[in-house]
């Protein structure tokens, strides 16, 4: 029989322009995912970035999708500059393909049985054999490109029941991914389901990312400016349009206080 695991009262959040955060740390995800995944599900993680916060703000069930889900990790420096700026400190990003990649690696040593949905055709079966290659070992139940499309869900549903995975890693990008496992997840009977955006991009070579140093600067974006010019619209959103949101609505709460 599933059990939903809930999150623990131990586990701090925090609002920035009404988006719960969770403060949580790589470790204490996996610990929570270990705890879902013997719980049989349906549950839900949602990778929140800023890109995420400012698109809550105008699509509201797109919102309530993250409000509901089990685990919300904090993806993006940005969040962690918010969070300051509210006089708070979120510990750690947890990163959709840095939290990717531990799950492979944890799979190879649980035999937790990883899916991946989404992307554009052939990208997740070369992402499953990035990760085959650099975690041996690890679980890979099945890929396929689908869509969230509600033509695609027949399709898409027959692969997941014969696969049979324990983690479903969901690549439509925000907020259809969110949206999809939110309305699919428990018909399937997905344990735990994670929309991971660009993650088989990076992972299939096709979006390199950033050099390590320029991720701990937190200037990643920038990096991804100068290599997609034609991103500029998400970047803006995603930077300074969210810092001043951000910024202002900290020190709104700074007056009251």
């Amino acid at each position: 029989m599933s059990r939903l695991i809930e999150r623990p009262a131990t586990i701090k959040s925090l609002r920035i322009l009404g988006v719960r955060v969770d403060d949580v740390t790589m470790d204490q995800t996996i610990a929570l995912i270990a705890a879902m995944i013997a719980g049989g599900g349906p549950h839900q993680i949602a990778t929140i970035n800023p890109e995420f916060v400012m698109a809550a703000q105008q699509h509201l069930g797109f919102h309530a999708t993250l409000e509901a889900a089990t685990l919300a990790v904090p993806d993006g420096t940005g969040l962690l500059y918010a969070a300051r700026w509210q006089g708070h400190a979120l510990r750690e990003k947890v990163t959709g393909i840095d939290l990717t990649e531990r799950l492979a690696a944890e799979s190879a040593q649980r035999g937790w049985r990883i899916f991946l949905l989404g992307a554009a055709p052939g990208v997740a079966e070369k992402a499953a054999a990035a990760l085959s290659e650099r975690f041996p070992g690890v679980v890979i139940a099945g890929t396929w490109a689908g869509s969230p499309a509600s033509a695609a869900q027949p399709a898409i549903a027959a692969q997941i029941r014969a696969a049979r995975p324990d983690i479903v890693l969901v690549a439509y990008g925000a907020p259809a991914q969110d949206l999809w496992i939110r309305r699919h997840g428990a018909a399937l009977q997905i344990p735990l389901g994670i929309g991971v955006g660009g993650t088989f991009d990076d992972l299939a070579g096709i979006r390199p990312r950033a050099p390590r140093i320029i991720r701990r600067l937190g200037l990643e974006w920038g990096y991804r400016l100068l290599r997609h010019p034609s991103r500029w619209r998400r970047i803006m959103t995603a930077v300074p349009i969210f810092g001043w949101a951000a910024w202002r609505e900290a020190r709104k709460h700074k007056d009251e206080w």
